[in-house]
């Protein structure tokens, strides 16, 4: 993974934070594709960045009329990357192995 900064910014932070939940709902990493990790980076990415404005609008009390128009283009990319990689959850297999279920319950 291309690292830019040391990862510890709220920025990075946050944005760990939500490609790990993307993830979960497609089903855990081992589920899901190089091709919908990249997409789930670029989402998260997209969230990231529509937040930060979102709390530059609440702090100023408004958006000008370019801030608007830059936030709902990137809200509708938004849309269309998560609509890629699936707007449901994905169930994950929890059932343990029968190796696993047997030394879990050995008396």
């Amino acid at each position: 993974m291309l690292t830019i900064a040391d990862g510890r910014s709220a920025w990075a932070r946050r944005m760990r934070d939500l490609m790990a939940l993307h993830l979960s709902d497609l089903g855990g990493e081992a589920a899901v594709s190089a091709a919908e990790k990249s997409i789930i980076r670029r989402a998260a990415t997209l969230t990231v960045e529509l937040e930060r404005m979102e709390e530059r609008f609440a702090t100023d009390g408004e958006a000008d009329a370019d801030a608007l128009d830059l936030y709902s283009r990137t809200s509708g990319n938004l849309r269309r990357l998560l609509e890629a990689i699936g707007l449901r959850r994905r169930p994950r297999d929890v059932t343990p192995n029968r190796t696993g279920y047997i030394e879990g319950h050995a008396v």
